[in-house]
């Protein structure tokens, strides 16, 4: 079986890539981030007419996650219960499925901004949420992972340059505390091996040719409990879909498993 997770950056602009990749990849489970699109304009039956279902929590121009799925699709939930909300309103970042012998949630996590600016409270309190709503699934016997664009480096290692990041979001002590405090509900790191250079880096800024200089950070994670990740047999950073005009800035990570 094969899982994947990746931020489209805007599923409108990437359609024709992410039904090219589909085809092409043998992916039987995708979770995609930042689809930017309402959901009842989500490509339901473009995906469909290659055979995945769609789980989708979306409501406009920003944010919005999916899951699409050609081994079945049940169980679906939208949203994270207790979710502290932004600015008055609840956002569209997770969406949790079944499919087939194995449970997923895709998420965006919130970006944080900066450091003193209250979307940073509010990606801190959005971990906390995210950790009480996966915690029963994380416990059970079955596989389960949580996947998706969390917007934290786990290690000084997973950037290309950690002074570059000095005092700025995604390589602070509390955001990885909270990284850290998802994974005491039993879920583990599925590090993914990288196709080029030493680091599996999942993004890459578009400015200042950071993708060719590999100037990138591994973001976009596969949190998996035990029956996961003891199934896992591969994963990759798949970098040449970061290629080319009209790419995503993160790449897909892949993740095989033997279930």
């Amino acid at each position: 079986m094969r899982i994947a997770t990746w931020n489209v950056n805007s599923i409108t602009a990437r359609l024709p890539r992410l039904l090219a990749w589909l085809e092409s990849s043998g992916t039987d489970v995708l979770c995609l981030q930042e689809a930017k699109v309402a959901e009842e304009k989500f490509p339901v039956e473009e995906v469909r007419e290659l055979g995945y279902e769609s789980a989708v929590n979306a409501t406009g121009r920003w944010n919005g996650v999916a899951v699409l799925s050609r081994v079945g699709l049940t169980d679906v939930v939208k949203g994270l219960p207790g979710d502290p909300g932004y600015d008055g309103s609840v956002e569209p970042r997770a969406v949790s499925a079944t499919c087939g012998p194995v449970r997923v949630w895709s998420v965006y996590v919130p970006n944080g901004r900066e450091v003193d600016h209250p979307h940073y409270a509010y990606k801190l309190q959005w971990f906390e949420a995210l950790k009480a709503a996966v915690a029963g699934d994380a416990a059970g016997g079955r596989p389960f992972a949580v996947l998706g664009d969390y917007n934290v480096a786990p290690t000084d290692d997973d950037v290309f340059d950690r002074a570059v990041f000095e005092g700025s979001t995604h390589v602070t002590a509390p955001e990885r505390a909270a990284l850290a405090s998802l994974r005491e509900t039993g879920l583990f790191d599925v590090v993914p091996r990288p196709l080029k250079y030493d680091h599996p880096f999942t993004y890459w800024d578009y400015r200042q040719l950071a993708f060719p200089k590999n100037r990138g950070m591994r973001i976009d994670l596969v949190y998996g409990n035990e029956p996961f990740t003891k199934a896992v047999t591969d994963s990759y950073v798949d970098r040449e879909e970061r290629k080319g005009k009209g790419a995503s800035d993160h790449a897909p990570v892949v993740v095989d498993l033997d279930v």
